[in-house]
Formats: C-alpha cells, sequence, structure tokens
C-alpha cells in the first residue's frame, strides 16, 4: 500500500509561483511513475505532468508547457511541482498520483494510477 500526502497549497496572486510538494511511502517509490492531476470546481480532473522514474523523462498537459515543471527525488520520497507565472485558472485542487507499472501508456489517463493523494487547494487570485 502506499500513501500519498501533498502539501503546499494556498492562496496567491496572478504571476506568483508556488511549489506542491508530495511524499510517498513505500520502499519503491524509486520505481513508480509519479504524476500531478488537478480539478476546478464544475470540472473534470485533468492530467497536468508526469515523471517516470529517473526523472529524466517528464510529459505535460499543453496548458502548462513552460510555467509548471515536475521534479521528483528518490531519496526523499517526495515528488514535486513547481508553478510559475501562476494564471486564475489553475485554480484548482492538485493531487498527486503514483502508478508502480514502468510501461509506456499514456501518462494523462488517471486510470494507470493506483494511488491517490488527498488534494492540496491551490488558488490564484486576480
Amino acid at each position: 500500500q502506499v500513501q500519498l500526502v501533498e502539501t503546499g497549497g494556498g492562496l496567491v496572486q496572478v504571476g506568483d509561483s508556488l511549489r506542491l510538494s508530495c511524499v510517498a511511502s513505500g520502499r519503491a517509490f524509486s520505481s513508480y511513475v509519479m504524476a500531478w492531476f488537478r480539478q476546478a470546481p464544475g470540472k473534470e480532473r485533468e492530467f497536468v505532468a508526469a515523471i517516470r522514474w529517473s526523472g529524466r523523462s517528464q510529459y505535460y498537459a499543453g496548458s502548462v508547457t513552460g510555467r509548471l515543471i515536475i521534479s521528483r527525488d528518490n531519496a526523499k520520497n517526495t515528488v514535486y511541482l513547481q508553478m510559475n507565472s501562476l494564471k486564475p485558472e489553475d485554480t484548482a485542487v492538485y493531487y498527486c498520483a503514483a502508478d508502480p507499472t514502468t510501461d509506456s501508456r499514456d501518462y494523462s489517463d488517471g486510470q494507470r494510477y493506483d494511488y491517490w493523494g488527498q488534494g492540496t487547494q491551490v488558488t490564484v487570485s486576480s
């Protein structure tokens, strides 16, 4: 069983930066595909970014490319989401997700992730 705990959300202004963290339990963390998803009020959950075990392969939704950066520290069992130049449309609950498999299926498909955190709220005020 893997538990994921997200932290770092909050209320920020347009153009500000924020870094989310997700700490995972479990010794096999370094082999997991990790991802961030988000869900805005009244909208479906959407993919934000994913990262493979080494950290060298990253995948992003088109709407966040260049502004949001996913990274991981396997020694700390932690995945990060650095959020820059925040916009009001970035307002959402952000969820961390983990996939124990190592295949190259669609990283944006929420169905591939077996474990989810409880979410952390990010609100961008204009």
